[in-house]
């Protein structure tokens, strides 16, 4: 019986995800391939009218991404999921490799094995530090960013100090942050600063702001996803204020729809971090 097109490669999809987990161990067995979800209408029109708003990347967990290469180098491709399993990654990192995505963002634990999925290709590896909640001392969170960067990780978002800040302990805060930073740069790496802002006001989310621009971050971030709420329109506008136009600035959590993205990109964020991104891609059409 003729295979047709979308069942070869389908089938090609998951003999090569079998092959990257059996390289990485040759011991792995690797749970059921899903299908890969169905293109939208049009999506690499949706993304090119973000990219042209001005996002410098988009944010996407595992699904279907755009066909259009030269859009699919602004998306990071993103799975934080505690329960993340070795086949989950070799996907995510499958789909990067297709698409050449600029990055893949996982935890730390992952690091390594994204390392070997995706050596030889352009795809950066981007990770999390004191995440999610931002309360161990700099120190430790140093020495996560110098780990992630001896693994093969180039991009750390690292979660600041919360509790420190609403404390008023400043001095903690920008020790915290300049840690991490210090620690990436010299590794070659870049940081992004999350700030966690639903659980700041807006004079703690801009000092939180002022104190990562200070230390040398080259991003801010609204929230790590895990917290009691994500990103607004409201809180990346006083993000973009308080770091002016040199720093990015990334909304994360709670972008659902095209609208909602296209909201943070005209109040000044220059990466969009999505759940829902195959849904978003998908509203282009409408």
């Amino acid at each position: 019986m003729p295979i047709d097109t979308t069942q070869l490669e389908q089938l090609v999809e998951t003999i090569t995800r079998q092959v990257l987990i059996a390289l990485n161990d040759p011991a792995a067995v690797p749970g059921p391939i899903e299908p890969a979800t169905p293109a939208g209408p049009d999506p690499v029109d949706h993304v090119r009218r973000v990219v042209n708003a001005g996002a410098t990347r988009i944010a996407a967990s595992v699904g279907h991404a755009p066909d259009d290469a030269d859009l699919a180098h602004y998306i990071d491709h993103t799975l934080l999921k505690p329960d993340a399993t070795d086949a989950q990654i070799a996907q995510l990192c499958y789909e990067a490799r297709k698409y050449q995505f600029a990055a893949v963002c996982v935890n730390p634990s992952k690091i390594k094995l994204c390392a070997q999925l995706l050596k030889g290709t352009p795809v950066k590896i981007a990770t999390v530090v004191g995440f999610p909640l931002g309360a161990t001392p700099p120190e430790v969170k140093a020495y996560e960013t110098q780990q992630a960067i001896d693994d093969g990780a180039h991009e750390i978002d690292m979660v600041i100090n919360i509790g420190a800040l609403k404390s008023k302990d400043y001095a903690l805060v920008a020790r915290d942050i300049a840690a991490v930073v210090r620690t990436a740069q010299a590794g070659g790496a870049i940081t992004k600063v999350i700030i966690e802002a639903a659980l700041l006001d807006d004079e703690e989310k801009v000092i939180a702001c002022k104190l990562a621009k200070e230390a040398g971050a080259e991003y801010v971030k609204t929230s790590t996803g895990f917290a009691s709420g994500g990103a607004t329109v409201h809180d990346v506008a006083l993000m973009r204020w308080a770091v002016g136009p040199e720093m990015g600035v990334k909304a994360a959590g709670g972008i659902k729809t095209y609208a909602d993205a296209m909201k943070m990109i005209e109040a000044g964020a220059t990466r969009i971090g999505a759940s829902a991104s195959v849904k978003i891609i998908q509203e282009s059409a409408n």
